[in-house]
């Protein structure tokens, strides 16, 4: 009885993120169909290169504010 859970916990599912979202998600239309790419050029100048800490990447800043817009976050 208590050996099958144990024998369980060993297993491990590999899921990815492409097999969660369906084809027909409205993020994956936004990502077909807009091109991102002029946003690094758009913010270079207000990112430091060599002062403090690594900044993270505005692409992702702005789609993650994209994403709060579509969803109401």
């Amino acid at each position: 009885m208590f050996n099958s859970n144990k024998e369980r916990q060993m297993e491990i599912e590999m899921v990815t993120i492409d097999e969660l979202v369906p084809d027909d998600h409205l993020l994956r239309k936004i990502d077909r169909y807009i091109d991102f790419s002029f946003i690094p050029e758009k913010v270079r100048s207000y990112y430091s290169e060599d002062n403090g800490r690594p900044s993270l990447d505005p692409l992702v800043l702005f789609k993650m504010m994209f994403v709060g817009y579509f969803y109401g976050i």
